[in-house]
């Protein structure tokens, strides 16, 4: 079978890539990976083997960063881990039968680089952003060279976009993150009303987006409506028990000292009642009526499985304004954000008129999730989309 190395760019990215390669492992196919940013998590998770050392910044690495977190960047000598990987990727070259790509132009750029066979999935670009897709000067080049062998793009707009653009045939078959999925599906069960709560997975900015999340629940805390709808954290195991009991102990909430406990945390702050879960984040996510997030990847989750998303803006270095609003355009009209607001007491009002839009609409409006669905399906595509595309290679 063929030797395979999985080059991706960034959590998310990573997340489709270690996906990929489990199913690529099952067909017997002998995969390595080569994370160019973070520490490869979800490759270690599926035990796939990481080519060469890992290192974590601060940003999630180069990509979509505010101007202080570009200049984290430089600092913190992400140019320098990058000119290490592609060097490596050229130095191994002869050790695989072809290059798989998840992600943008830098891992593209490694392939080519390496005068390797690959097949890309774009997962980074969508033509959603402006009508047409403008791939990044000289990423076109890439792909038209001989040593791209197929290309799968994110959605249906930007594969026919693409194909046109490349006199050059470009797939969608759906995107891998959403086959984690499947296994819900198939055991789902019917759950009391709640709301998922993403504040992201990177630092710094992950525990400000916490804060900002329980600044919006404690302005509604007095709204006695709320008494019997849990809020559920989706927490990342880099922000521990510890910093999170003492962020809630400082706000004031109330530990909920329970007799079973899965362990998570329960605390109150008037009518709220809020559940912190650590590695339970599908569960939350597919369980969720919708999900207030601060997300990259969840939030394209969420609306793959046809949840109504809010967003509320932060200051990144990811999750900013700019990204939120690109964000908004990539998913449709059922991610909503307040964004025209004053000062952060009116953002706050917004979001909190914004939830209480959210829940009326599910449960009084027929047509509501009905349209999420079929929202998801052109925006983000069906699930089994690693069997799809591991076929298609399979058989090119």
């Amino acid at each position: 079978m063929s030797r395979i190395l999985l080059l991706s760019n960034g959590h998310g990215e990573d997340l489709s890539g270690s996906l990929l390669a489990k199913y690529l492992v099952k067909k017997g196919y002998l995969v390595e990976a080569l994370p160019i940013v973070g520490d490869g998590e979800n490759y270690k998770k599926v035990n796939i083997r990481i080519i060469g050392k890992t290192k974590k910044f601060k940003t999630g690495g180069i990509g979509y960063n505010s101007l202080k977190g570009r200049v984290s960047e430089i600092f913190e000598g992400q140019i320098i881990y990058f000119l290490k990987k592609l060097y490596l990727s050229y130095k191994l070259r002869n050790k695989y039968d072809f290059y798989f790509i998840v992600g943008d132009i830098v891992p593209v750029f490694f392939a080519w680089f390496a005068k390797k066979d690959f097949y890309t999935y774009l997962v980074a670009y969508s033509s959603h952003y402006e009508g047409k897709l403008r791939l990044p000067w000289p990423c076109k080049f890439f792909l038209l060279s001989k040593y791209a062998k197929k290309i799968y793009a994110r959605d249906f707009l930007t594969a026919n976009d693409l194909t046109q653009q490349l006199s050059k045939r470009v797939s969608f078959l759906g995107n891998p993150f959403m086959d984690k999925f499947s296994f819900f599906e198939k055991n789902s069960k019917c759950v009391p009303f709640n709301i998922g709560l993403l504040p992201g997975s990177r630092f710094p900015e992950i525990e400000e987006n916490l804060q900002l999340i329980l600044e919006v629940l404690e302005t509604m805390s007095n709204l006695k409506f709320f008494e019997k709808i849990p809020f559920k954290f989706a927490i990342v195991n880099d922000l521990s028990r510890e910093k999170i009991k003492q962020i809630l102990k400082r706000r004031k909430w109330m530990y909920v000292d329970k007799i079973n406990s899965n362990n998570d945390l329960e605390f109150e702050f008037g009518f709220i009642t809020i559940i912190l879960n650590w590695n339970f984040f599908e569960e939350i996510l597919f369980e969720s009526n919708f999900v207030i997030s601060m997300s990259g990847t969840a939030t394209e989750q969420a609306i793959g499985l046809a949840k109504p998303v809010i967003q509320i803006e932060g200051k990144g270095p990811q999750f900013t304004k700019s990204f939120a609003e690109a964000q908004r355009r990539l998913l449709g009209r059922y991610v909503f954000c307040a964004i025209n607001y004053r000062n952060k007491k009116d953002q706050i009002n917004q979001t909190i008129n914004l939830i209480l839009k959210i829940i009326y609409l599910i449960k009084l409006d027929k047509n509501f999730l009905s349209s999420c669905l079929d929202n998801a399906n052109y925006r983000i595509g069906g699930s089994d989309a690693c069997n799809k595309i591991i076929h298609d290679i399979k058989v090119s």
